[in-house]
């Protein structure tokens, strides 16, 4: 039996809390020993609102944070071992496709960079217009700058240069929440069309539970840091067992009398997410009195 293609075990990564003064006054777990399997070929959805831990998950497994504690593995085998040429197996698409392009580059010059990084040997220009195309865009749009590209077109260019070295994993970091409805839909089929074609693998984190249930095949719930629940997108979405991720489906907003039946009915609560200061003003207070004076 093959490895999966990603593995998180116990995966922990806390942030310091600093006060006014630039004092260190304690410190707040983003990510709460978390563990999840992805095997080659799938979808992996990773819901929760905004705070909840996704992007430093993200982050950790791509090498931009380090993690307190746990272990990363991709393919068998741990992240901490793995050279620079191992690594390009997982690259990221970033939340915004407008400010993870350099500006005073041409698309061709932004796609040209993990190619330059890792040594390629080919002709870039021809890879550079294979790659245009496999994300649906035409071979001069290599020529032109980010600002003469719409939102949708954008993601598009940082998908491409995502595929650039060949990855087998992609982690996508809300790769569709600043794009338009319409183009949204459009950005999944292209993603959906690739994985099938490349047999990816995929990460998704977003908060945008519709999109998910549609494109995941499982899901994990993330909740302050912690998988409150995974299991199928199927199972997951029509028969949730948390409270929070109840909470998550009856937020969605719907348009139709059959989607309103679908969604669980609980009563909302008012809030967000609390600040990793008021987590930590919680936890202090339950500190014995004790506790406090020593």
């Amino acid at each position: 039996m093959s490895a999966p293609m990603l593995e998180i075990r116990n995966l922990c990564k806390s942030f310091p809390v600093h006060n006014a003064f630039g004092r260190k006054t304690g410190a707040v777990k983003a990510v709460d020993d978390v563990s999840f399997t992805i095997d080659k070929g799938q979808v992996y959805g990773l819901a929760g609102e905004s705070g909840s831990g996704k992007s430093t998950i993200a982050r950790t497994i791509m090498g931009l944070e380090r993690p307190d504690s746990g272990e990363i593995l991709i393919n068998g085998e741990s992240l901490s071992r793995q050279s620079r040429g191992d690594r390009r197996q997982v690259q990221m698409v970033f939340q915004n496709p407008g400010s993870s392009l350099n500006p005073r580059r041409t698309v061709g010059q932004s796609i040209a960079v993990p190619l330059d990084a890792h040594g390629y040997a080919g002709k870039k220009r021809d890879r550079i217009s294979e790659l245009l195309q496999m994300v649906q865009l035409p071979a001069d749009f290599a020529e032109r700058y980010p600002h003469e590209l719409s939102g949708g077109q954008k993601q598009r260019v940082a998908i491409a240069r995502a595929l650039a070295v060949e990855p087998r994993l992609l982690v996508l970091d809300e790769p569709t929440s600043a794009l338009d409805v319409s183009v949204q839909a459009r950005v999944i089929d292209l993603l959906a069309d690739l994985g099938r074609r490349m047999e990816l693998t995929y990460l998704f984190i977003s908060h945008d539970l519709s999109l998910m249930r549609n494109f995941a095949g499982n899901v994990g719930v993330l909740y302050r840091g912690q998988v409150v629940e995974t299991g199928t997108a199927a199972g997951v979405f029509e028969q949730p067992s948390h409270d929070y991720t109840r909470l998550l489906l009856a937020s969605v907003p719907v348009i139709s009398k059959e989607e309103e039946a679908m969604r669980p009915k609980i009563p909302l609560i008012d809030g967000e997410i609390p600040t990793a200061e008021a987590l930590l003003a919680l936890r202090q207070a339950d500190q014995p009195a004790s506790q406090e004076r020593g």
